[in-house]
């Protein structure tokens, strides 16, 4: 036995059958409201006609003269027909009161009772009726004829029913003609339209359309990566939900125009471009994100396409691996430069300048214990104090002296566990990193300088941490060449830098972890003419600021 499967049929088709059928009862309805308008019209006019005819005759006093005479048929006969001839009704019968013929169509007719009915006009009444007479089925008016006060005779004229019918088939023939061409180009139209509807849903039936309609939501849902979706007027017209948490938009956004939405000059520049964009980095308030746009043509321009990945942790990780990558390399400068010491404290003793040997290596051992000793005893926060002393070997090969403040105080356990010491790492380092750069490039900026050489120099870093007013407090000065007025409102924006292409991203992050920890940062002049930046964290949760001053 062979099963047959009838698939359904696609969703163009079924509005194809509908429209179809629509358009053909349509064009069927008006056709029979036509047809019977026309009949009643035709009836109305024929009636209209005969009425005319009867009362006209009724009233003519050849007629009334006529009767008079012995014999009225002689004169009324003729004139009854020419008459009907002139008129084209049917028959127009004259007759005495008793109903007796003295003129019809048919001359063997006259002299013939009548049939039909004559009571209302023999009261005096003009009336319309359809009746089989002689002729067939006809619509005849009955009207009396007066000589005074008397009636003297009827009237009665007519048109016969089937010449009404054929007058309505003439003008049905037109009609069909007409509804013939109306659901011609009716499903012509409607099959250029369903065309149309075809190409856009490929041929897919309602029940595949709601299949993936389910689908699309599924996976707008699933997917953990940002979908965004903008029409040809640059507004949203889709957005999933980690399109709306990467970018802090609400269900409200959409049908808004993107630079409506109060993002950051840069990411707006990015999803309005024409042209697409590859793997860029934007920041918003408190994350890292790559756009990637891709216009929707066709024809036109129907839109873009713009998918964004979440690099928050990522970029956090990048710049954590890069002080690592710091830590081990000032390490292994140290590690040589230690072996070189002690190469030269050996060769001290060995011509026997023990005194000198013992010098010598006091003073190198001094230099690096007092930092030690002041980070150990000052900063209890094991994340902190590990920083300041990896930051500090970095700054050593770079002929920067770090110091950490003496009013610096921060005690184990001060910092709530919602604080991130990620979060810290990413704000501490990336400001002393900046203010090592420029503390170098104001000094000397060659090898690590000898012991007599660091005074002289004073490329200096200051950093300071301490926790006061229910708030962590992080002070990075430098004796570097400053900031000009004229930057301070861009330094922490994406791209900034004084280093050329490629960098300007330390100082956003470090703007983004102060905002996601409700903090506030500041830009200003250091006391001994460099850039001082300060970074106020509540150790309970705060409205996030930035502030330049």
């Amino acid at each position: 036995m062979r099963l047959s499967r009838t698939l359904p049929r696609s969703l163009a088709g079924q509005l194809f059958a509908m429209q179809a059928l629509l358009v053909a009862a349509v064009v069927a309805g008006c056709a029979f409201f036509a047809y019977a308008s026309g009949r009643a019209q035709a009836e109305e006019t024929a009636d209209r006609q005969v009425r005319t005819a009867a009362l006209a005759l009724a009233g003519s006093p050849t007629v009334r003269e006529a009767i008079r005479t012995p014999d009225p048929s002689a004169v009324l006969q003729p004139y009854a027909e020419r008459v009907r001839a002139d008129t084209g009704i049917a028959f127009v019968t004259i007759m005495d009161p008793d109903r007796v013929r003295w003129t019809h169509p048919h001359p063997s007719e006259i002299g013939r009772t009548f049939i039909g009915n004559t009571a209302p006009a023999l009261r005096g009444e003009t009336f319309t009726e359809t009746y089989t007479g002689t002729l067939g089925p006809s619509i005849r008016v009955v009207t009396p004829i007066r000589d005074g006060d008397r009636i003297v005779g009827l009237v009665s004229a007519g048109i016969t029913v089937e010449r009404v019918s054929t007058q309505v088939r003439e003008q049905l023939g037109a009609l069909g003609m007409a509804a013939g061409a109306a659901l011609a180009l009716g499903g012509l139209g409607t099959y250029v339209i369903n065309a149309r509807l075809r190409r856009h849903t490929h041929g897919m039936n309602a029940r595949e359309l709601g299949r993936m309609h389910d689908y699309h939501e599924a996976t707008l849902h699933a997917v953990r990566e940002g979908l965004l979706m903008l029409d040809g007027q640059r507004r949203i017209a889709l957005i999933n939900d980690a399109g709306r948490e990467l970018l802090g938009l609400t269900h409200a956004s959409v049908g808004r125009k993107v630079d409506e939405l109060a993002l950051p000059a840069p990411l707006t520049g990015a999803l309005l471009a024409a042209e697409p964009r590859v793997d860029e980095v934007h920041l918003t308030s408190d994350r890292v994100i790559v756009v990637n746009t891709s216009p929707v043509v066709g024809g036109e321009q129907r839109g873009t396409v713009v998918t964004l990945r979440d690099h928050t942790e990522l970029q956090a990780l990048s710049g954590e691996l890069d002080s690592e990558r710091g830590f081990t390399m000032a390490l292994r400068s140290q590690a040589h430069e230690a072996a070189n010491r002690l190469h030269t404290v050996v060769s001290l003793i060995e011509l026997g300048r023990v005194e000198e040997a013992v010098e010598f290596a006091t003073a190198e051992l001094e230099l690096a214990q007092v930092l030690t000793d002041r980070v150990v005893g000052a900063v209890a926060e094991p994340v902190l104090a590990a920083l300041l002393l990896g930051k500090a070997a970095q700054a050593n090969e770079r002929g920067v002296e770090l110091v950490l403040a003496e009013d610096s105080l921060i005690d184990d356990g001060a910092l709530p566990r919602s604080m991130a010491p990620r979060d810290l790492v990413t704000i501490l380092g990336n400001l002393i990193d900046n203010a090592v750069d420029a503390a170098s490039e104001a000094g000397t900026g060659g090898e690590a300088p000898l012991p007599a050489q660091r005074t002289a120099t004073r490329a200096l870093v200051t950093v300071t941490a301490l926790t006061e007013g229910g708030e962590l407090l992080l002070r990075v000065a430098d004796t570097g060449g400053g900031i000009g007025p004229d930057d301070a409102d861009e330094v922490f924006r994406r791209g900034w830098t004084t280093h050329g292409t490629g960098r300007g991203l330390g100082l956003a992050l470090v703007r983004q972890a102060v905002h996601r920890n409700g903090g506030t940062v500041t830009l200003d002049r250091g006391p001994v003419g460099g850039a001082e930046f300060t970074v106020r964290l509540p150790l309970a949760g705060r409205t996030a600021e930035v502030a330049t001053a």
